[in-house]
């Protein structure tokens, strides 16, 4: 279990580097290309609109459900690293390279979800760490980008080609990675599924706890070099892009460790519980973030860090609800289509966030995230699972 638990999570580093490998450099797109970052927002938001015409087709068809999750990963992921080199062949702002972000995230459809259906196979009394452990690879595999620009500095263009490398050779890597005992797929495609997700209760508060949670999720993780850069440059540091890549990978790979200790919690005091009180902590940490905006710079910096390292840990919580209150030949379909809907959440969200700073200022378009959190955390708790 160990190995085969260790080597998905590395696959997954590497397939979910592809997803904020744009992301992560649009300071130096906007600075080399002279293109204002609200009309680079289109790169991240078609990757999530992608995904969620993926994942809706997958669950459709019940795809991680009915054929072998790890042959679906490979061929995934490869898609995605091909269509990741465009950034390198066509200008940012260009339908071509929004078309193949659009590509990536249909793709990483059949890379997350499916991945997620690997590792609730393995336990059930334990499915809260095992899942925030994936979620961990994850949000590392978020991250990654953001050293790499950091490493690299305005030169964007390692960036898309490491993360296209690392992302083949994930497809490669699934291959490393058994099945558990408690995995199980479907005969055939069941309509039911879909109608299972509204007519179960912890399903259904499942899925709007998580929909709060995405809410705020990626328009914190797409913005959140852009926030520290734009901080940086109003204070006048000699290097903001750099500055804003080393905050992003500090704040995110954080948050990424916090998911481990959240996901122990969980075992003991309940996820639904957990899941709240995360929720919770990262809205204040948003409205947190729009106040503290114009402050020293350092207070600033802490504040998105504190909001990176509690942004992240509830997402493991709402996917093991989902699990453990779903049939087992209907998982993968149920958290694919909890995936597609929270992501179609995001994707308003990633646009939202520069359009209200245009008009409003940066730290009412940071504050406004924390709507979502607030909202999860009352709608979760209709959840009726009981502690794993």
């Amino acid at each position: 279990m160990v190995r085969s638990l260790t080597m998905l999570a590395l696959c997954q580093v590497g397939a979910l580097s592809l997803w904020f490998s744009a992301a992560a450099i649009v300071p130096s797109l906007a600075a080399g290309f002279a293109i204002p970052p609200d009309q680079l927002a289109g790169l991240t938001t078609a990757t999530q609109l992608g995904f969620v015409l993926g994942a809706l087709a997958s669950a459709a068809i019940g795809l991680p459900d009915r054929y072998d999750p790890r042959t679906v990963f490979a061929m995934s992921a490869l898609v995605a690293a091909v269509a990741n080199t465009a950034l390198l062949l066509a200008p940012p702002d260009s339908v071509a390279a929004i078309t193949s972000r659009a590509v990536i995230g249909a793709a990483l459809a059949g890379c997350y979800p499916p991945g997620m259906k690997i590792a609730v196979g393995w336990s059930i009394a334990h499915r809260s760490l095992i899942v925030s452990l994936l979620v961990a690879a994850l949000t590392m595999g978020t991250a990654a980008p953001h050293l790499l620009a950091l490493i690299g500095g305005a030169d964007w263009r390692p960036v898309v080609i490491a993360t296209s490398l690392v992302g083949a050779l994930s497809a490669l890597g699934i291959f490393a990675v058994s099945l558990g005992p408690h995995h199980k797929s479907a005969d055939r495609f069941n309509p039911g599924a879909i109608l299972y997700a509204w007519r179960n209760r912890a399903v259904r508060a499942a899925y709007f706890g998580y929909f709060g949670h995405m809410w705020e999720l990626y328009g914190y993780w797409a913005w959140v070099a852009t926030f520290a850069a734009i901080a940086a440059t109003n204070a006048g540091h000699a290097d903001p892009v750099r500055f804003g890549s080393l905050i992003a990978f500090i704040a995110i790979t954080l948050g990424a460790l916090a998911c481990i200790p959240a996901g122990w919690l969980a075992v003991s005091r309940g996820k639904a519980p957990v899941a709240r009180a995360v929720l919770l902590a990262s809205g204040s940490s948003a409205i947190l973030a729009g106040l503290t905006f114009p402050a020293p710079l350092a207070v600033f910096a802490a504040v998105l860090i504190l909001w990176g390292i509690v942004v992240i840990p509830d997402s493991a919580q709402f996917s093991a609800l989902v699990a453990d209150a779903a049939p087992p030949e209907m998982a993968g379909s149920l958290l694919t289509l909890q995936n597609a809907i929270g992501f179609a959440v995001s994707a308003v969200t990633v646009q939202l966030v520069p359009h209200i700073a245009a008009h409003a200022g940066w730290p009412v378009a940071m504050a406004i995230l924390a709507i979502g959190p607030a909202a999860g955390a009352l709608l979760v708790g209709g959840s009726t699972a009981r502690p794993s």
